[in-house]
C-alpha cells in the first residue's frame, strides 16, 4: 500500500510539469514577487518551477503573470546576463510534457511588456507530444542577439529580458521563462 501511494505521488508530481529555460539562468520566484502576487504564487512556482500560468493564482492586481510568469527583476539582480550584439546565446528548455503549439524566443521591454523587434527565434509547431521523440532544437538551441538595437536599450539591468514564450495549443497553456541581461557594446 505504501509503495502504492509513493508511486501516485510521483506519477502526479511528473504530470504536473511541463516546461521552462534551465540554461542561462531564468528568473526565479523569490520575496518581491510574494510582495506582489502573493505567497502561494511563489509557493506554487517553486514547487513546479514548470507549471503554467494558468495553475498560478495572482494575489493582486498589480501581479503580472503575464511578463515572466510573475518573476520579478529584485529578485533575480545577480542573474544578469551580459549578450553583446550578433552573440549567439545557447539556449537549454527542459521539457517533461510536451505539448503541441507555437514557441518564440524574444527580447521583452519589461516597462511595457512588449516585444522589441522580431522574435530572436520562432516555431509554428514546438514540443509536439505526438512525436516519439522530440527534436534536439526543441530543448536545445540558440538565439542570435540583434545587431540593430540602439545603444541605450536594453543597457540597464531590468529593462530588458530574453523571454522564451510557449503555447499548448490543445491543452491551452501558456508557459514563459525570461533571462535577464544587458546589452554590452564592444
Amino acid at each position: 500500500m505504501k509503495a502504492s501511494i509513493v508511486s501516485a505521488s510521483l506519477f502526479a508530481a511528473a504530470v504536473s510539469a511541463h516546461g521552462n529555460i534551465t540554461s542561462p539562468p531564468a528568473r526565479q520566484a523569490g520575496a518581491a514577487m510574494a510582495a506582489v502576487c502573493g505567497q502561494d504564487a511563489v509557493d506554487t512556482i517553486n514547487a513546479d518551477p514548470t507549471i503554467p500560468l494558468e495553475d498560478v493564482t495572482a494575489g493582486s492586481t498589480q501581479c503580472n503573470l503575464g511578463l515572466c510568469r510573475g518573476a520579478v527583476f529584485e529578485d533575480n539582480a545577480e542573474q544578469v546576463q551580459q549578450f553583446a550584439p550578433g552573440q549567439v546565446v545557447e539556449m537549454e528548455a527542459f521539457l517533461p510534457i510536451p505539448h503541441a503549439g507555437p514557441m518564440n524566443t524574444s527580447i521583452v521591454d519589461t516597462a511595457t511588456n512588449t516585444v522589441v523587434g522580431q522574435p530572436l527565434i520562432s516555431f509554428d509547431v514546438y514540443a509536439d507530444e505526438s512525436l516519439a521523440q522530440l527534436p534536439d532544437n526543441n530543448t536545445d538551441f540558440s538565439v542570435t542577439m540583434p545587431t540593430d538595437l540602439p545603444a541605450t536599450q536594453c543597457a540597464v539591468a531590468g529593462e530588458c529580458v530574453l523571454q522564451w514564450f510557449w503555447f499548448g495549443t490543445n491543452a491551452k497553456q501558456t508557459y514563459e521563462s525570461c533571462v535577464d541581461f544587458v546589452m554590452v557594446q564592444q
